[in-house]
């Protein structure tokens, strides 16, 4: 295990890239000014309790089922893939973090929520993917919507089923289309017809 903890670092890059290491960030790290290289999956990959602050975050291979919620995270960018990444804390987070003025406007994100946090201080990446604002209040509206093939169905009837404190959810919608056997234009004509909707 190659292990960044209990200390300070500034300006400088970190890149995690073995092929046989697990990368362990925190606990107590600050990284500040820092740019991250992530060239591992998640499994090779844990970041607890630590402070992120101006940092960037580059993800080279697609970075699926990570959750950042007991990570503070302030000032950063965000860039490469991520699939169903958590950013902020959960209800049950026994060291909870937190999130805000992040840029993710240069990222490709799918399925990734943002909890706890307030929205309007995060920069939401943009066409082709979409943000959905306050999906779980609004979870009745949005089933109502004329979702092209099962995404209705399937996809926000799970908002109903997500955390309470969940303020926004981002998807990818040529990557949506093909899991559902529609086309991002079908479902850009619902989301035209949406309040609450970045894309």
């Amino acid at each position: 295990m190659i292990q960044f903890s209990d200390r300070e670092i500034v300006n400088e890059q970190l890149v995690l890239d073995s092929k046989t290491e697990v990368y362990y960030l925190g606990h107590d790290l600050t990284l500040r000014h820092c740019s991250i290289i992530v060239k591992v999956p998640a499994r090779a990959l844990i970041i607890a309790r630590s402070k992120l602050i101006d940092c960037t975050i580059d993800v080279k291979k697609e970075l699926k089922g990570f959750r950042w919620e007991t990570n503070l995270l302030q000032g950063c960018r965000f860039t490469g893939r991520f699939f169903g990444n958590d950013f902020g804390p959960r209800p049950d987070s026994l060291h909870p973090g937190f999130i805000e003025d992040c840029d993710f406007s240069a990222a490709h994100l799918d399925g990734c929520r943002f909890l706890g946090c307030d929205a309007s201080t995060l920069r939401f990446p943009r066409w082709p993917c979409f943000t959905i604002l306050d999906p779980v209040r609004r979870y009745r509206e949005l089933r109502a919507a004329p979702w092209p093939g099962d995404i209705g169905r399937i996809k926000v009837e799970g908002f109903a089923m997500a955390p309470p404190t969940t303020v926004a959810v981002t998807y990818s919608a040529p990557e949506l289309a093909k899991r559902f056997s529609t086309t991002p234009e079908a479902i850009r004509a619902t989301l035209e017809k949406l309040d609450g909707v970045l894309y």
